[in-house]
């Protein structure tokens, strides 16, 4: 994941352009299955993005159409197989519904709609669902509600973290993440996630490594008991 090695070298606060490399990496499709579906709901709940992604799809294209003609060996039997496959499908999505909460991409991704999410107690005031988990990197995506106010223990990265705002919205030292917003964290990032108080706060995280706790133990044991 080329995007992962350009994120990481720039350091832990992430600006627009951060993002702008994983929407030209989901564009180019060489994001992981969990960062895809990110990054194709967060086109669906941002109208800017979305503009940027149908851009580098139409730059990608012109570059496609310039490029020099070959003639294929045994042309008529390809061109037949391609013909007898199935369509790729688009990569660019159309706008989230005004009656979902979820973006479709991400309702594909888990098969059912938010209403069916089956929940488990993480801490007091924080929900989570696991949706996937690879042993083999350690990467994982998942859905994480938190009760209005509530607060994330103080944590650091051990790798990069996306987690997409879906509802309601959270901030810490870094500003307010509100819906459609995407917070990108690396190792140098050091942060404590609060929910904001007018509404839960949901959202789709994915981990490509484990977050270490930080920060002094009274606030720690208050933030996991949820004070």
């Amino acid at each position: 994941m080329r995007a992962y090695n350009l994120l990481c070298s720039r350091g832990g606060h992430m600006t627009v352009a951060m993002l702008d490399a994983l929407i030209s990496e989901y564009v180019a499709g060489d994001l992981p299955e969990p960062a895809r579906v990110l990054i194709a709901s967060h086109i669906e709940m941002k109208p800017s993005s979305a503009l940027m992604a149908r851009t580098l799809e139409a730059f990608a294209g012109q570059s496609l159409e310039k490029g020099e003609t070959r003639s294929l060996v045994n042309g008529d039997r390809r061109m037949e197989t391609i013909m007898r496959s199935a369509s790729p499908q688009l990569r660019l999505v159309q706008p989230r519904e005004k009656h979902h909460v979820l973006p479709r991409a991400l309702r594909d991704y888990l098969g059912f709609d938010l209403a069916d999410v089956p929940w488990k107690g993480k801490l007091p005031g924080l929900k989570q669902h696991m949706i996937e988990h690879n042993k083999e990197d350690g990467s994982e995506a998942s859905l994480l509600w938190a009760r209005p106010g509530r607060a994330l223990p103080n944590h650091t990265h051990e790798g990069l973290e996306l987690t997409l705002v879906l509802d309601g919205d959270f901030h810490d030292h870094r500003g307010t993440f509100a819906r459609g917003d995407v917070s990108v964290a690396d190792e140098s990032l050091d942060h404590r996630p609060v929910a904001g108080q007018t509404k839960p706060c949901l959202c789709l995280s994915v981990l490509f490594a484990p977050i270490v706790l930080s920060g002094s133990k009274m606030g720690l044991l208050g933030d996991i008991l949820g004070l």
